[in-house]
């Protein structure tokens, strides 16, 4: 069997590449660090990990940058090519019943955006949580500080199910600088991919293991 990374499909600057895969006892991992071996090209470093434990390639392979993402059996990776030090963020969910979806809003999200949720009808609410969740997320996480920035950091707008940045405070600022995307992934799950700069086209692909 040969150990050569798979063929990718050729990532421009106008794209984003979501490739889903099943999650099996860290398979999809390994299954991302071949993808991004092929991005990456001849000479691909060993993934690193930032200060809080964001994975990404050193210079001068950091023109690609990347993240993934699991939940239940199914994870997923994004990857984008810009300048330098460029990043991308992505975060999946799963659609499950919770119950505190509201009490977790009041004590993480932004003030307007629980009120934003209590105003919903309750068939939207688990949605709407879950939106606005993965889309903080994918924020966080393309910025490199996590959840430990604080999620009512990034706050976005809601309606019809749609998020838009509304206020991003400190360094990840400013919302308008941002692009997020939710990804279609079937019923069932959530999820959202974000980055800095231009609008990009996005595209999902499908690894099987």
């Amino acid at each position: 069997m040969s150990d050569a990374p798979p063929p990718v499909p050729a990532l421009g600057h106008d794209e984003i590449h979501v490739w889903r895969t099943p999650w099996s006892g860290g398979a999809g991992e390994v299954a991302f660090a071949s993808l991004l071996a092929a991005y990456a090209g001849a000479g691909s470093p060993s993934i690193e990990r930032g200060e809080h434990g964001k994975p990404r390639f050193p210079p001068p392979f950091d023109t690609l940058g990347f993240n993934w993402s699991h939940s239940g059996d199914v994870a997923v990776l994004a990857a984008g090519r810009g300048p330098e030090g460029f990043e991308v963020g992505v975060d999946v969910e799963t659609v499950r019943p919770r119950a505190r979806a509201l009490e977790l809003s009041k004590r993480f999200f932004a003030s307007d955006e629980t009120a934003m949720l209590e105003a919903l009808p309750d068939v939207e609410r688990l949605p709407g949580f879950l939106s606005l969740w993965t889309a903080k997320e994918a924020v966080l996480k393309a910025h490199g500080g996590g959840l430990s920035y604080g999620l009512h950091r990034v706050s976005f707008s809601l309606s019809a199910g749609v998020v838009m940045p509304a206020h991003f405070e400190g360094d990840v600022g400013p919302a308008s600088g941002w692009r997020i995307q939710p990804l279609s992934l079937g019923e069932g799950l959530v999820s959202s991919v974000a980055w800095r700069g231009h609008e990009r086209r996005v595209r999902v692909f499908t690894f099987p293991l």
